[in-house]
């Protein structure tokens, strides 16, 4: 008899579990009501003078700086082929080295001819950010929409390590020399900068959007499937990987939506000029 009631009972407790679950799906899925952490409205306009609301100062915690690391390296992913050794070549000058690697089994003929190719037309490939002056706006802009009644958050700095802070700042005066950031002062939105460190001990410097992305309808657009990529490639003999420098900052953003991509530092507030790595539908766009 007690064995009977228990199972009632453990039944009729899972039975309330699933039920709540699934009515708290059906809400998120239907859209009338948003996620709390964008704190929005659905009828109404937030006033922006009285409705910022600044997040607690906070440590970054490992479970974001894992999330970040995953990003990063599924946006580095690279193709190789499968069982070919490659060769570094060098198509510029002793003290102005351009290298790139081509395939170690194409017979020597077309070797001598693809480095002569190569060499010609060195001028063609982007070698640093200098030399990427981005796409027109006339064909694309990223711009950066927001669901009705969002209201801004704004992040407080978080603390970083000097020797991190030194690594930063590097590579912040490189995209502002390059042109890819301005200063911008009374910005709704405000971003962390979160520091994801990569394989050959240098750092990317990345941009906490998470809040901004929560706070941005879904671009549905469909992104190509690999496996037909690669099956446009079948009945070609020869065939080549051209990795875009930096391929989403030679996109711009749209100039009303500059100031939504903020973040923070030490020394100042700075937004992006072109699409930065991080924005929800950042891919949908390149």
């Amino acid at each position: 008899m007690f064995s009977c009631f228990l199972f009632i009972y453990l039944l009729s407790q899972n039975y309330t579990l699933i039920t709540e679950t699934l009515s708290a799906f059906k809400k998120s899925e239907s859209g009338l009501s948003l996620s709390s952490q964008t704190q929005c409205t659905v009828d109404n306009w937030p006033n922006f003078d009285e409705t910022i609301i600044a997040m607690d100062e906070e440590e970054l915690g490992e479970e974001d700086i894992n999330e970040f690391t995953r990003l990063v390296e599924q946006s580095d992913h690279t193709w190789k082929p499968a069982k070919e050794e490659l060769e570094l070549i060098n198509v510029g000058t002793e003290h102005n080295k351009r290298e790139l690697k081509i395939g170690e089994l194409i017979s020597a003929g077309v070797r001598s001819e693809l480095v002569i190719l190569l060499q010609e037309y060195v001028d063609v490939f982007a070698w640093s950010y200098a030399n990427m002056p981005g796409l027109d706006t006339d064909i694309v802009v990223h711009k950066l929409p927001l669901i009705e009644g969002c209201k801004p958050i704004k992040q407080k700095l978080r603390r970083m390590r000097p020797d991190i802070l030194i690594k930063v700042k590097e590579e912040i005066t490189k995209q502002w020399d390059a042109g890819f950031l301005e200063v911008v002062d009374y910005s709704q939105w405000v971003s962390n900068i979160v520091v994801v460190p990569k394989k050959d001990n240098k750092i990317r410097v990345c941009v906490d959007f998470r809040d901004l992305n929560r706070a941005s309808p879904k671009d549905d657009f469909p992104l190509p499937h690999i496996d037909v990529l690669v099956d446009n490639a079948a009945k070609s003999s020869t065939y080549s990987f051209m990795d875009g420098l930096s391929g989403y900052n030679q996109i711009k953003i749209a100039e009303q939506d500059k100031k939504k991509t903020t973040f923070v530092t030490p020394w100042g507030t700075y937004c992006y000029r072109v699409m930065p790595f991080g924005l929800k539908n950042a891919g949908a766009t390149y």
